[in-house]
């Protein structure tokens, strides 16, 4: 099959590799559509910090946002998933340990990221194996597109609940990037008054045009506190200001991780008594995620810019836009094509 690989800094192809095989417990996914962010990026230039301490290293298949149809089953597995259209946790825990048994196998030490830690590869290839116990069936109303963005959403989303926001509450998101649009259209969703703070005008020209007419950068927002800020950048001095223009007693919410170490004052942390929630993964969001995006609550396919062949994707982590895409900040990939 055809697969894409990050040999290096700067360095990538599409290669045939072998096809994978389901292990016991797990099936083989046929690909219809993944998505590129910002860690498939950061593997390119050679910045992802796993690359640093040793939990990934180069050759590195990428690709941990994405759907298809099951088309191979393993040994345990029920023959029923075969043709089922499914997404995936990227989070693939040992399944042993007190973190994994009590749900939180996105923080299990001994973890496996699909396309990204410990060399699990990932889903910019014709097909992909995954542990059943990380399928998550797709309805019908969740297509291709809104598939592939079920796990970027599912973080999205997570940092929406854990700013615990009451309907007229003010919520500034910080970042109108994919995470940080997916979050206003959930609080939006909630009934939260959202604002979002960015740095260029084409950022935030775009997030009017999908219905956020309080999209600021940082001279022209408005005064006063929100009673959340979601800091879904990678701006190391945002979360101090995150923390700044929270409402005493409120929340701030951290899902943006930035290139270089940041710094908050825990003593303002403590004087405004403000909770601070940090946002690791989707999975916990996975399947509310599905049940909102099949129910129509939020359409976030706008976001998506443009669908390429796996040939296109070097260009685009190199920051190319593809001939002809909207103004999102998300590209997919079709690796059919």
């Amino acid at each position: 099959m055809r697969a894409f690989v990050i040999t290096g800094p700067g360095q990538c192809s599409v290669q045939d590799a072998e096809p994978p095989a389901a292990a016991a417990g797990q099936v083989v996914v046929d690909v219809e559509r993944a998505g590129v962010c910002g860690t498939d990026a950061e593997f390119y230039a050679g910045t992802m910090s796993y690359l640093r301490t040793g939990e990934a290293a180069y050759p590195v298949r990428i690709g941990h946002e994405w759907c298809g149809t099951v088309s191979a089953a393993g040994p345990g597995v029920d023959p029923a998933w075969l043709g089922r259209r499914v997404t995936g946790d990227t989070m693939l825990g040992c399944g042993r340990c007190a973190r994994c048994r009590s749900g939180r196998q996105h923080v299990c030490a001994d973890r496996f990221e699909i396309g990204v830690r410990r060399g699990w590869p990932g889903a910019l290839a014709e097909q992909v194996a995954v542990p059943l116990t990380a399928l998550h069936e797709l309805p019908d109303p969740v297509d291709a597109t809104l598939g592939a963005l079920v796990e970027p959403a599912g973080s999205a989303l997570r940092a929406v609940q854990a700013a615990a926001l009451a309907p007229g509450d003010r919520v500034l998101v910080l970042g109108p990037g994919t995470i940080g649009l997916l979050a206003a259209q959930f609080a939006r969703a909630a009934g939260a008054e959202v604002h979002l703070l960015g740095l260029t005008e084409t950022s935030l020209a775009f997030a009017r045009g999908i219905g956020f007419g309080s999209a600021w950068r940082a001279g022209d927002l408005p005064p006063g506190t929100f009673d959340a800020v979601i800091d879904a950048s990678t701006g190391p001095e945002l979360p101090a200001l995150a923390l700044d223009l929270a409402e005493p007693g409120k929340r701030v919410v951290y899902i943006g991780i930035a290139g270089t170490q940041s710094l908050i004052d825990t003593r303002a942390l403590v004087l405004k008594d403000v909770t601070a929630v940090g946002i690791l993964s989707a999975s916990p969001g996975l399947a509310e995620t599905i049940r909102l995006f099949a129910a129509g609550a939020v359409d976030p396919r706008p976001l998506v810019a443009a669908t390429v062949p796996l040939t296109e994707v070097g260009a685009v982590l190199a920051g190319h836009r593809p001939a002809g895409a909207g103004g999102g900040p998300k590209i997919h990939v079709d690796p059919r094509l």
